[in-house]
């Protein structure tokens, strides 16, 4: 059995699994991994005849930067379980009340990162491209991320004077003309809602990670360049600048990043959101020093204070569901008699993630 296959099968009182040694060695030294535990700590309101929830988990797919190690559940649901969202491989924490009674539970999982940078450099791309069949589905259009009408025409226009069987310089042209563009707006509720026709037509382009990460997914796959979102939170402060990390208290720390596909080389990370957010909050114009620093840092780079979920798109959270479609899942959700409680208040919801630092057998909190 699958490690990755295995955490569907845990539960209460289960064991952490053990990393292994074969996998430090092929991905990176032990002294570039970091330790933490995330943790969900929900308390349902106690109306309704019956409650469900469901809990986005570190990803279990492991790479050179993050390694999942296992999850634990504790609580007075009724039934829970750990499963795979439908028609995907990633990990979700599910559980059921029914009647009065205390509507608790806690769900703890271990996870190790490793920074994250590809060399960029050196790459040459092969003499014939060649798309991996299971990458392909990153060109498609998609709900969330249309391709026709304004976006391909907006990328058209992006790209005019650039070497279109260059994907890399293609890439870069998108990402740079995302920052120029696009402004952070730190009244949006939540990591925005990821809509990239509408702000190109409503030629508006604020929002938040969500949002400034998808127009960037939208308008490569609009390019011919296979490119995704992945959704997850950050867990620790950041060494590059206050404003993209947080630790402790991380139940507002959600946050998206963005990739695109080199063939010859794999998946590229990038981050234009982070650099708006600066931009932003530091009230620094486009071309200073610092932030063509940073944003020459993140075309190729992810600061690992961050743990992904999943790269789902209009996600069927499945176990009778009454939302029926996500555009992403990247909240707890929770519905009480089939009703969705606000996955954006987290006081009202209620629910706490929290972040610990684990050195030795302890943890840092």
């Amino acid at each position: 059995m699958k490690r990755r296959d295995f955490i569907k099968l845990i539960g209460a009182g289960a064991t952490l699994l053990p990393m292994a040694p074969s996998f430090i060695a092929q991905a990176a030294s032990p002294a570039k991994w970091r330790s933490y535990r995330l943790s969900y700590q929900v308390t349902l309101p106690a109306t309704g005849k019956s409650a469900r929830l469901w809990l986005p988990l570190p990803d279990t797919n492991d790479t050179p930067y993050q390694f999942t190690q296992g999850s634990v559940w504790s609580g007075s649901a009724k039934s829970a379980k750990f499963y795979t969202i439908p028609q995907t491989d990633f990990p979700a924490f599910h559980a059921e009340w029914n009647g009065d009674g205390e509507r608790q539970v806690t769900v703890s999982s271990i996870v190790k990162t490793a920074d994250r940078q590809v060399d960029l450099h050196s790459y040459q791309a092969p003499g014939k491209v060649v798309i991996p069949d299971n990458i392909k589905r990153f060109l498609q259009s998609t709900q969330q991320v249309p391709l026709e009408g304004i976006v391909r025409q907006t990328a058209a226009s992006i790209i005019k004077g650039s070497n279109k069987d260059h994907p890399l310089q293609n890439a870069r042209v998108i990402y740079d003309w995302v920052i120029d563009n696009a402004n952070y707006d730190m009244n949006v509720r939540g990591r925005g809602k990821g809509d990239v026709k509408l702000m190109l037509t409503n030629e508006n382009l604020s929002g938040k990670c969500a949002d400034i990460n998808a127009l960037f997914v939208g308008l490569a796959r609009a390019s011919g360049i296979p490119a995704r979102q992945q959704y997850g939170i950050r867990i620790n402060e950041s060494a590059l600048y206050k404003n993209l990390g947080k630790f402790g208290d991380i139940s507002t720390a959600q946050h998206c990043r963005a990739e695109f596909y080199l063939a010859g080389l794999g998946w590229v990370p990038v981050d234009p959101a982070d650099v708006c957010e600066v931009i932003a909050s530091a009230g620094l114009p486009r071309n200073h020093e610092q932030i063509n620093a940073l944003r020459d840092k993140l075309f190729g780079a992810w600061e690992m204070n961050w743990v992904a979920f999943n790269h789902a798109e209009t996600v069927a959270l499945g176990n009778n569901s009454a939302i029926g479609k996500l555009p992403f899942f990247l909240y707890p959700h929770a519905e009480i008699d089939g009703r969705q409680q606000d996955s954006l208040e987290p006081q009202a919801f209620s629910y706490k993630i929290m972040s610990a630092a684990l050195i030795g057998t302890g943890a840092k909190l």
